[in-house]
């Protein structure tokens, strides 16, 4: 199984076409001083860029890692979109191999599911890459119960990644059980809610001009103070046990389940030891109890994503 493979909560996700190959480099090598083995990435990231840079620095330890890439998210003649057809799968998949410089992925995903392509036909493509030895194990991203079940009469989905942490719970309820049910392993992408579990951002001025999380609707003017207003029994939460705020949201990811594998993204080494540490944060039943409540679902003012991209997830 995939799970076998993964070591709990000592994830990385490298984003952005921002790295420079010494960076990722250098980057990459501290966080398998760390223990971390998993890396994520896409062919959407950096229009493949960044699947080129990963791929640079897993040159001689690919045996070290576990790697997962994605693909569906597509731009053509300027428009962004979503193409599940088994042509692209299979066009992609090449694409992501030769840019990786790998023989194969271990678990590749479909980005966003398709709805103008049926889910058995995307993942009918997808199996054929496992069956060719490109890929070991397959994963779907941001799809709905119904998605996931018919996937799984077609190959075995392996993974399902969501995004997942204190201030979007999305997840839980009816896709959770299935992905329980179906013995998939949950990836929880911004576990940190894109850094507002962080603590540092009760404000849209805390913002660069061209941050892109300026069109999010819970980072907008009229949600963000809202928003804010729920840190504050989380940091005292933190000041309680002596750790920084961003872990003790992870460590409530991370007590969701043996399962549940969070992939915090930074750009930052100090970070990253940061959140590999939160693994050693424990919360007792009490506190995880608490932090649920005061983060209860629906919470948050504003959606995750503008409209349009909220028509793409499978909640």
């Amino acid at each position: 199984m995939l799970m076998d493979g993964l070591v709990k909560g000592v994830l990385m996700l490298v984003l952005g076409a921002a790295f420079t190959w010494t960076l990722v480099n250098a980057f990459e090598q501290r966080a398998r001083e760390l223990g971390v083995s998993f890396l994520d990435t896409a062919d959407a990231y950096g229009m493949g860029q960044n699947e080129t840079l990963v791929g640079q620095a897993l040159k001689g330890i690919r045996d070290k890692a576990v790697l997962a890439t994605k693909f569906g998210q597509v731009t053509r003649e300027g428009k962004s979109g979503v193409d599940g057809t088994p042509e692209n799968v299979r066009q992609a998949c090449d694409g992501s191999l030769k840019r990786l410089g790998v023989d194969v992925i271990d678990l590749y995903y479909q980005h966003r599911v398709d709805p103008a392509v049926p889910i058995e036909e995307t993942v009918g493509a997808m199996a054929e890459a496992v069956q060719a030895g490109k890929v070991r194990y397959l994963g779907l991203s941001e799809a709905s119960m119904e998605s996931l079940r018919r996937a799984c009469t077609v190959h075995p989905i392996s993974a399902l990644q969501s995004e997942w942490s204190l201030w979007s719970r999305d997840i839980e309820g009816d896709i959770l059980a299935t992905c329980r049910k179906l013995g998939m392993a949950v990836m929880a992408y911004s576990p940190l809610g894109r850094g507002f579990l962080t603590g540092t951002i009760k404000s849209t001025d805390a913002l660069g001009e061209k941050d892109g999380r300026r069109n999010m609707p819970r980072f907008k003017p009229e949600n963000i103070g809202q928003n804010a207003a729920l840190l504050s029994r989380l940091e005292q939460m933190a000041v309680d046990k002596g750790v920084t705020v961003s872990q003790v949201a992870l460590a409530w990811v991370h007590a969701q389940g043996e399962d549940v594998f969070p992939i915090p993204g930074t750009k930052r080494v100090a970070y990253l030891e940061q959140n590999v540490s939160s693994c050693e944060v424990s919360l007792t039943e009490e506190e995880k109890n608490a932090l649920g409540l005061w983060f209860s679902q629906n919470v948050a003012a504003g959606t995750r994503y503008p409209e349009p991209a909220m028509k793409g997830l499978g909640i």
